[in-house]
């Protein structure tokens, strides 16, 4: 049997590791593929719940929509009308409609009870308008008194924070309902 000295000394190098220089490489290679994990993580997670947040926004506003549209309908007569509150006369006692810019909700108030309809909401206006259209267009003409209103239309943009960055201002809700009862 012959053993070669030179086959020995290849395979104690084969043996003895990674340089300093293979170690610092394969850790910087993995620290990259990690961040890039990582990051790919934080986008899909964003994404998710951007997706369930505008959905909850949506369904809050056309709940809200519905809602509104339906006891506006059959509310006697508008009694007092601000650019941000309106108030019905409602089966015999007041039906409120208030939006409080500082606190971003649109509230309403029946037989003493508040109840909040939106959160977040970062814009919301009441306009009032005679139904007849003016000739030619989709559009009303304005009024000047509750009294004579017999169209309201209602408009609001709302929004929320994700991942401390505000996100998900949903397309803009508008929709005009005309009380039915109103006489004129």
């Amino acid at each position: 049997m012959v053993f070669n000295t030179a086959s020995i000394e290849s395979r104690r190098r084969q043996l003895r590791g990674a340089t300093l220089v293979e170690f610092m490489v394969a850790t910087g290679t993995g620290a990259m593929v990690m961040v890039v994990i990582a990051m790919f993580m934080m986008y899909t997670a964003r994404s998710f719940a951007s997706l369930d947040n505008y959905l909850d926004l949506d369904i809050r506003s056309r709940l809200t929509l519905d809602r509104m549209s339906k006891e506006i309908r059959q509310a006697d007569s508008l009694t007092s009308f601000s650019t941000n509150k309106l108030v019905f006369a409602y089966h015999g006692t007041n039906l409120t409609y208030a939006y409080d810019a500082g606190d971003r909700e649109l509230r309403r108030r029946f037989k003493g009870e508040s109840e909040t309809l939106l959160e977040g909401c970062d814009e919301l206006t009441f306009s009032i308008y005679q139904r007849n259209p003016i000739g030619g267009s989709f559009d009303q003409y304005p009024t000047a008194t509750a009294d004579t209103a017999k169209l309201i239309q209602l408009t609001w943009v709302c929004s929320r924070d994700i991942m401390q960055a505000k996100a998900n201002t949903e397309t803009v809700q508008s929709a005009k309902i005309v009380i039915r009862k109103q006489k004129q």
